[in-house]
């Protein structure tokens, strides 16, 4: 009987180590691509680092395109980066408005990693309680030029400012992955030989992905 105790805590320590380190494979990569070859993208990240990443299987390409605050209507499914205000609640750092056949994408809130206590939210826009939207279209509360984010689970109210940057995220494809254009990849995952392979990525069409 101990040894069978034994024995079970020992693989439950070995899952514990193998998902921790499969989790800690996962990284976020942004720069600029350098080159094209094939599946293959030749990053220069913000870092200075060069950084060879492999598209694997039907790659999901996103483009990030400029956007303004008129664009965000009630019913728009957004993402939205955001950092904690002194006194409590959220400012926008950046929005992402996604294209309507991309609903649902990394829909939930989460932490992020664009400063302390940061996060990432991804939800449709409720409509504000009197039914209208005021300031560029933006749903609003007496406090300010606000978004009420709805996701599977709960619900978010960030404030929009002047300095949050706005973009939309368009179905994109391989012709929009080409040198000098600005990308990020939310999850690429290293590999053996310490390159990386990456399902999606966001690149910029006629603006450098803000996220």
């Amino acid at each position: 009987m101990k040894m069978r105790l034994f024995l079970g805590a020992m693989c439950g320590m070995a899952l514990a180590l193998g998902s921790a380190s499969a989790q800690q494979t996962n990284v976020r990569v942004r720069g600029t691509i350098e080159q094209v070859d094939g599946p293959v993208l030749t990053i220069k990240s913000r870092a200075g680092e060069e950084v060879k990443v492999k598209l694997i299987g039907d790659a999901k390409i996103a483009a990030v395109v400029k956007a303004q605050l008129s664009d965000i209507k009630p019913g728009s499914f957004v993402g939205a980066a955001a950092l904690p205000e002194q006194g409590g609640g959220w400012k926008a750092t950046e929005v992402h408005i996604f294209a309507e056949s991309m609903r649902g994408t990394g829909e939930g809130d989460r932490a992020y990693d664009i400063g302390p206590k940061s996060s990432m939210t991804n939800g449709t826009v409720a409509p504000s309680p009197s039914g209208k939207s005021t300031m560029g279209g933006a749903v609003t509360s007496a406090s300010g030029t606000q978004l009420t984010l709805d996701f599977q689970g709960g619900k978010k109210t960030i404030d929009v400012t002047p300095d949050t940057k706005i973009v939309s995220m368009l179905p994109g494809s391989t012709s929009d992955l080409k040198a000098g254009a600005g990308i990020m990849i939310p999850a690429a995952t290293r590999q053996a030989d310490g390159t990386l392979a990456a399902a999606r990525v966001n690149v910029g069409r006629d603006v450098a992905p803000p996220m």
